[in-house]
């Protein structure tokens, strides 16, 4: 005789737990009941939805719409932690977000947008996507603005484009690890980034040219920058061409850059960061548990996310939203990679000039 089966009951203890109310208010409000605030209720239904948990028929809310949302390859981890941002934000607001995630070789930007625009979709939000490439055309998002379809560019900037743009300050980013490798002593300062194409790879040079003039005297940066591309074996290849030429500390474009940094200067038998010190760039999730932790600009990926779908509902409600670009600010989170330089590479000391009275 085969066993019954019963159903798996919700435990309201485990639903509260998640959602941090009360069982009360959880069992009121799968019961549809009134007395209890909007952020408790939303608590639950997350609370749901997070443990796996079918919402009941009358919890069922209809959705307000879809949003499309384009990322690039998952395989950053700041992508999938930015969207998971926008997607939350979206799903608290009642619209249904649409994931379209690029990897090489596969549905490119524009054939997504055709998928999303036979879905209905009543906007689109588009990360680090063609928009960022100053050798793509802008042409598709003009073609977008004219159906009188809402877009939102995040992380790249499309000059023309009606459209509201939100990015990482780049220039600040790169000043803040430039300034923390030079009061660790540093003098010898290279810049690992990704293809000169992309705005935010632009950005970062001309902030690094900037901080070699103004902190170095070095007018010409040539010698001191490697573009290879945003991944491990870019920022292993671009770690080798500056180690090879005495840098003493690498600032690269993205997290994944400085672990191919890191792995170039281990493979020559050199340590981080007590020969090279390494700087990284998003503060990706677990990126404070490698080896050494890295020291990395962390990008405000929680500002943008929020800044991000506001501007589309905005767009999408009839109020359109400003036409500058927003740029949020970035924070250097100081770790493991980066310490002082050696006193053998440290700048003699310049000795104190006397003074006729």
């Amino acid at each position: 005789m085969s066993p019954t089966l019963h159903p798996v009951r919700t435990r309201l203890t485990d639903l509260a737990a998640q959602a941090g109310v009360s069982t009360a208010t959880v069992s009121r409000v799968l019961n549809g009941k009134a007395g209890v605030s909007s952020d408790a209720r939303q608590a639950v239904l997350t609370a749901l939805d997070v443990l796996g948990y079918e919402r009941p028929e009358k919890l069922r809310g209809r959705s307000a719409g879809l949003v499309g949302l384009v990322v690039p390859e998952l395989s950053n981890p700041v992508f999938p932690a930015l969207a998971q941002v926008i997607e939350s934000m979206l799903t608290e607001r009642g619209f249904t977000p649409l994931l379209c995630t690029q990897v090489a070789g596969g549905t490119t930007e524009d054939q997504y947008v055709d998928v999303l625009l036979e879905h209905a979709v009543d906007g689109i939000i588009f990360v680090s996507g063609l928009h960022a490439d100053t050798s793509a055309s802008k042409d598709r998002y003009h073609r977008l603005r004219s159906r009188g379809l809402p877009i939102v560019l995040v992380n790249g900037f499309a000059d023309g484009v009606d459209a509201p743009m939100l990015s990482t300050d780049d220039t600040v980013a790169l000043d803040l690890a430039f300034r923390h490798l030079v009061a660790l002593g540093h003098r010898s300062i290279g810049l690992a980034i990704g293809p000169q194409r992309f705005v935010p790879t632009q950005r970062k040079r001309a902030a690094f040219a900037a901080n070699l003039a103004r902190h170095l005297g070095i007018q010409d940066d040539s010698a001191h920058v490697v573009s290879t591309l945003f991944t491990v074996e870019g920022g292993q290849a671009a770690a080798q061409q500056l180690v090879d030429t005495g840098h003493t500390a690498i600032i690269c474009g993205s997290d994944l850059m400085a672990l191919g940094a890191i792995r170039s200067v281990r493979s020559r038998g050199m340590s981080v960061p007590d020969d090279i010190s390494v700087v990284g760039f998003d503060d990706s999730p677990l990126i404070a548990f490698t080896d050494p932790p890295l020291t990395t600009v962390r990008q405000p990926v929680t500002s943008l996310g929020h800044a991000a779908v506001a501007a589309l509902l905005s767009e999408i409600g009839g109020t359109p939203s400003t036409r500058t670009e927003l740029t949020f600010h970035p924070e250097l989170i100081v770790r493991g990679s980066t310490g002082a330089v050696r006193a053998a590479e440290a700048p003699a000391p310049v000795a104190a000039a006397h003074v006729a009275l």
